[in-house]
């Protein structure tokens, strides 16, 4: 047996898993994380990889450096569709916190900047963290490796479907905005009874200055019930999450 082409053969596996891997991580939520060093993604990559080599099915090196080329371009399209579709789903953490934003007056034209945030910003950042720290307290990144085993039997290495891909993607995007919508439904029936109660007031009471009123008791509300609906939101999201982590599809 030749020493080398077996060292070359199997080295050009770990290549072609780490393909998909990594460019999976790079977008992946909890892993792919501003705040986590490149390095530290590429190395957990490259682990992960080494670990999953002998129990997906890769193929053989392929015989020449176009068809390599062609399998590496198909593998890394693969991870970046993984990545980039859990991308899109935790975005709609995003979506909630500028729906919440909105209807409570954090985000309008005379609400102060906090620091270089914004109130409306400041709430989705919460929301995109809480979110992320949900993933790993709750194990949801054991399920996320998990997937990327699995992605292997759902989409075998070298074969792409780049309509399907797109449909799911669109998908993907129409399953974030309903759940960002669904998680900033209580504010809008919160924003819609006390915008009733305050032009109410207004027209019992026109020399009353409603916006100076209207502002404090908006924010106030808002943040109590951001308080009581955090814990559903974030559980909204990480089910649907696990949920498409189980199929890769929707």
């Amino acid at each position: 047996m030749d020493l080398g082409a077996l060292l070359s053969t199997q080295f050009l596996a770990v290549a072609l898993v780490f393909a998909r891997i990594g460019a999976a991580m790079m977008f992946m939520p909890g892993f792919g994380e501003s705040f986590v060093f490149v390095r530290h993604r590429l190395a957990a990559a490259v682990l992960i990889a080494l670990a999953i080599t002998p129990i997906v099915a890769t193929p053989g090196a392929p015989p020449g450096g176009i068809d390599l080329v062609k399998a590496m371009g198909v593998e890394v399209t693969l991870g970046i569709w993984i990545g980039l579709v859990s991308r899109i789903l935790l975005t709609a953490m995003q979506v909630a916190g500028a729906q919440i934003g909105m209807v409570s007056g954090l985000s309008n034209a005379f609400a102060p900047d906090i620091g270089s945030f914004q109130g409306s910003t400041l709430i989705a950042t919460a929301l995109l963290l809480a979110s992320v720290a949900v993933i790993f307290a709750a194990d949801i990144h054991h399920l996320i490796l998990e997937a990327l085993i699995e992605s292997y039997f759902v989409f075998p290495p070298g074969l792409i479907m780049p309509g399907d891909l797109a449909e799911q993607i669109a998908r993907a995007a129409q399953t974030a905005f309903y759940i960002g919508v669904s998680v900033a439904a209580p504010f809008f029936v919160m924003g819609v009874v006390l915008n009733l109660g305050l032009g109410l007031t207004n027209r019992m009471l026109p020399s009353l200055p409603v916006f100076f009123v209207a502002a404090p008791v908006l924010i106030a509300a808002g943040l109590f019930v951001l308080v009581l609906a955090v814990p559903t939101a974030v559980r909204t999201f990480a089910t649907r999450f696990v949920e498409w982590l189980g199929l890769l599809s929707f």
